[in-house]
């Protein structure tokens, strides 16, 4: 899916093909167990509800949900299985690339390993890992003596890459990178993590040394990265420091199937009508993330029909990425799941309906994390047989095991 030429390097990765587990952080991938998950979503709300009470926002920003009759008894559907469900690790394969030491390869310039233990422990039970070191694959050797970036105002891109006994490395790193970089395409990437502050892997801030040492500025990107970046601009890739905040770590993570699924569209043989029933699936998420974006796209597939295939399917790619790359906030998920609840409104007794404003209510306050209602949304999709809702990958952005929606 990713589209490029040239040979493969590397192993693949994943923690769920090992059987033993080490009583010390491994020197190597290989050393690493498969783990079962344990963890589980908190149980929806069930406390006294009331729509009259702490609901009375939504009441008045969403009239449509105003007072009605009960509805009585309701028919209770067999369950159907809803559908555009994220990838499972039970399910289709999710390969992602990693600088090699996050999982614990002793191919750091000192000997030593960077091992992040959520990324080997959770996220390995879920996807195959593809590691990558380029100063290792460069053959620089393990250990060596550190290098660094230095500013260096003749190059375009402002800097060179020097060891610390001065020998330059510039142009050998950035031919290695664009090597390697396109042999990446065999690997069916989703997403990439890189190792934050490497002068060869670091994503941004990175250190810039002036030419006397004595000073540094953290505003650059490590060779191997920028390469990355260029060759494959929507690839989601984040780095390992920064997905200890969940935030971001849900947003990288809900990039990462989100491309996955596109990818898996625009390499088969799609039509215009394929690509309007992928995008009617996208509609919560998108509104999610960023409602202008969402009527962008909307305008960009009405004209699908007069744009030719090729050229359609790069626009959309770059325009849903670059959608999904926007921080979704608190109020635009409240906003998103009332316009899912405006799905069957008049479909169910008001009860739940004051149940479900109730919770709403809570998780737009703060007060509980947002697969709270989302599970009840779900519940009433499923149980009412609502498939246009059922269809929506906003309900089922990711596996369930990161749980990454229990956060407040």
């Amino acid at each position: 899916m990713l589209r490029a030429a040239g040979p493969l390097r590397g192993p693949v990765f994943s923690p769920r093909a090992q059987t033993a587990r080490g009583t010390t952080p491994p020197r190597s991938p290989r050393d690493v167990p498969g783990l079962r998950c344990s963890r589980r979503a908190p149980r929806p709300h069930a406390g006294p509800l009331s729509a009259s009470g702490g609901s009375g926002y939504l009441l008045l920003r969403y009239p449509w949900l105003g007072p009605m009759r009960d509805s009585g008894h309701e028919r209770t559907p067999a369950r159907s299985q809803p559908r555009g469900r994220a990838a499972t690790a039970s399910g289709e394969s999710v390969r992602l690339g990693i600088s090699s030491c996050l999982l614990g390869e002793a191919v750091r310039y000192d000997g030593g390993h960077k091992r992040d233990a959520y990324l080997v422990e959770t996220i390995g039970r879920l996807v195959e890992w593809v590691p990558v070191c380029p100063e290792a694959e460069l053959g620089l050797g393990t250990p060596r003596e550190p290098i660094r970036l230095v500013r260096d105002a003749g190059r375009t891109d402002g800097v060179r890459l020097v060891g610390r006994s001065g020998v330059r490395l510039t142009g050998r790193m950035q031919q290695f990178a664009r090597s390697r970089v396109r042999a990446l395409a065999k690997d069916d990437l989703s997403g990439y993590v890189l190792k934050k502050d490497s002068p060869s892997c670091g994503m941004e801030r990175v250190k810039v040394w002036a030419d006397d040492a004595r000073a540094s500025e953290r505003n650059g990107r490590g060779l191997f990265a920028a390469e990355l970046l260029r060759q494959y601009p929507n690839l989601p890739v984040e780095e390992e420091g920064r997905l200890h905040d969940p935030a971001l770590r849900e947003n990288f993570f809900e990039r990462v199937f989100a491309y996955r699924r596109l990818r898996a569209l625009l390499s088969s043989r799609w039509n215009v009508g394929a690509l309007v029933r992928w995008h009617t699936a996208q509609k919560l998420a998108l509104m999610a993330h960023s409602p202008i974006r969402y009527r962008e796209l909307g305008r960009l597939v009405a004209e699908a029909a007069e744009i030719p295939r090729a050229e359609l399917g790069r626009r959309y790619e770059d325009e849903f990425m670059s959608a999904m790359r926007i921080r979704a906030t608190r109020a635009r998920h409240t906003n998103a799941l009332m316009h899912a609840v405006g799905h069957f409104k008049r479909r169910i007794d008001a009860a739940s309906r004051d149940e479900l404003l109730a919770v709403l209510e809570d998780y737009r306050l703060g007060l509980v994390p947002r697969i709270v209602p989302l599970t009840l949304v779900r519940h009433h999709a499923r149980r009412l047989e609502v498939q246009y809702l059922q269809d929506q990958t906003y309900l089922h952005p990711h596996p369930k095991e990161l749980a990454l929606l229990n956060h407040v």
